[in-house]
């Protein structure tokens, strides 16, 4: 087998792997049903992988790099710090809409505490650059005067990543509990906005929301 299928055959091995692990988690996923998805066998499989366990975390960290490529794409730095904070708001949570396997393998990872992820150079790498973005954006806010000077942009990032995470995730029993069609198109729309407000009124100094508040009202 030439070098170039033997790379074509892993990268349709991960897709497969990304796919099944979303759906039915380590401990559901079948290693011949990623086999058969990929068109390949299960010896290709611990070939390249090693493992179950190994194609586990090589799934996560493709995963993870996609989110992170796409995330660093929107060019957050040319942009007003405001700006810059409601694209990322509203990426995260429109991301999470497109890609639900995302929250599949997410929630799988930490249903096992992380640990395939805890000795992965290369997940460090893939998750760095994201958090000193957001350091920057909130370093040029608190410059301009429109960011609180005392904002943890790990906090932040949490926050942003909760609003969207929490209700999709538990969009089901949400529904039932609130009595609300949560995935309804017009309740997709005002979480979004509801986010994006929430993290302005966290993040912007009272100056800056009253000027924001004033546009608003007589636009």
């Amino acid at each position: 087998m030439r070098p170039r299928d033997a790379e074509a055959t892993k990268d349709r091995i991960l897709m497969a792997a990304r796919e099944e692990f979303a759906l039915a988690g380590l401990g559901g996923a079948r290693i011949d049903k990623i086999a058969a998805a990929a068109d390949a066998n299960k010896q290709m499989i611990y070939h390249y992988f090693g493992s179950k366990d190994g194609l586990f975390t090589a799934a996560l960290e493709a995963e993870y790099a996609q989110f992170r490529a796409a995330e660093a794409a929107l060019d957050l730095e040319r942009l007003d710090p405001i700006e810059a904070l409601i694209k990322q708001v509203t990426f995260t949570w429109r991301y999470y809409l497109d890609f639900p396997g995302f929250i599949g393998l997410v929630n799988s990872a930490n249903l096992h505490k992380a640990r395939h992820l805890e000795t992965s150079a290369d997940f460090q790498q893939i998750n760095r650059p994201f958090l000193l973005r957001m350091r920057k954006i909130i370093a040029r806010g608190v410059s301009s005067g429109q960011f609180r000077d005392d904002i943890d942009p790990v906090q932040l990032q949490i926050t942003i990543a909760a609003g969207g995470y929490h209700y999709l995730n538990n969009r089901f029993t949400g529904t039932i509990v609130y009595e609300r069609d949560l995935m309804s198109a017009k309740a997709l729309r005002d979480r979004l906005a509801f986010n994006v407000k929430a993290i302005l009124r966290l993040v912007c100094t009272p100056g800056t929301l009253a000027k924001m508040e004033k546009v608003s009202c007589t636009a």
